[in-house]
């Protein structure tokens, strides 16, 4: 049996810790830091840290990589095209892994960083995406090296996965995402609704994720770029027409890194 639990790290990261109950056995997903991990597996003595997943380079992912590594011989996994600490298996587009007894396959989805991959575990009933800093809840990544029309391309793809799809990104910018979101579409009822559920859940301690694919669809202005609403909002923002989704990605891509 799989659990699957965030251990937080900095200021608003996730680790998102993969449980093989039966087993006892465990893989850590973009470990910024190696000190929540090995607090965890100080508290389950008997449990094994098997395989680091790494989604890109950036220090608050990988940073906690060689340390965790060399503690506990867990097996790197990571981007081909990108430089990670410790990396064991360098993977690239359409690769296929197995980690915990569960098949992986791994997408190259450019635009925060050129070489960021993403895990997809397909399952009928519960299928799970590591998606890294690319798709956030209700957001995405900031494009620190890639186009936007590689950014697009690579949400779009994202997308497609089914709505019952667990997404599991690395940041807690669910509530920040949201305010942009409503600027975006005012009048979606359902991004009012995840607002104040969000907003309930902080107030609480609880964290907002993982969401799902089918969620986001509903709400995050990144993949509605093909709606009305959103296009004229777009539109607005840059006082041009953009006539195609990715330019209208882009228009609200530079909207957001000022907003």
């Amino acid at each position: 049996m799989l659990q699957i639990d965030a251990l937080p790290a900095f200021s608003d990261n996730y680790i998102w810790l993969l449980q093989d109950t039966l087993h006892k056995r465990c893989a850590v997903v973009d470990p910024g830091d190696a000190a929540p991990v090995l607090a965890w597996l100080d508290l389950h003595p008997d449990w094994v840290l098997s395989d680091i997943l790494v989604t890109h380079h950036h220090f608050d992912h990988v940073g906690g990589v060689e340390q965790l590594h060399k503690h506990t011989n867990a097996k790197v996994w990571g981007p081909a095209q990108e430089n990670i600490p410790a990396r064991q298996v360098a993977l690239g587009d359409n690769d296929r892994i197995e980690v915990l007894g569960l098949a992986f396959e791994v997408f190259l989805v450019p635009g925060h960083t050129l070489g960021h991959i993403a895990y997809y575990h397909a399952d009928a009933t519960a299928p799970l995406l590591f998606c890294g800093d690319t798709l956030f809840a209700a957001g995405c990544g900031r494009l620190f090296e890639g186009t936007p029309e590689q950014m697009h391309h690579s949400l779009s793809r994202l997308a497609a996965l089914p709505g019952n799809t667990g997404v599991y990104c690395t940041h807690e910018y669910t509530l920040s995402n949201l305010r942009f979101a409503q600027a975006v579409e005012p009048n979606n009822p359902e991004v009012a609704m995840r607002m104040a559920q969000v907003t309930q859940w902080r107030a609480e301690g609880r964290i907002s994720l993982p969401s799902t694919m089918a969620l986001e669809l509903r709400t995050n202005p990144f993949l509605r770029v093909g709606e009305t609403s959103v296009k004229e909002k777009a539109d607005e923002w840059n006082k041009l027409d953009n006539t195609s989704p990715c330019s209208v990605f882009a228009s609200l891509r530079s909207w957001k890194d000022k907003f």
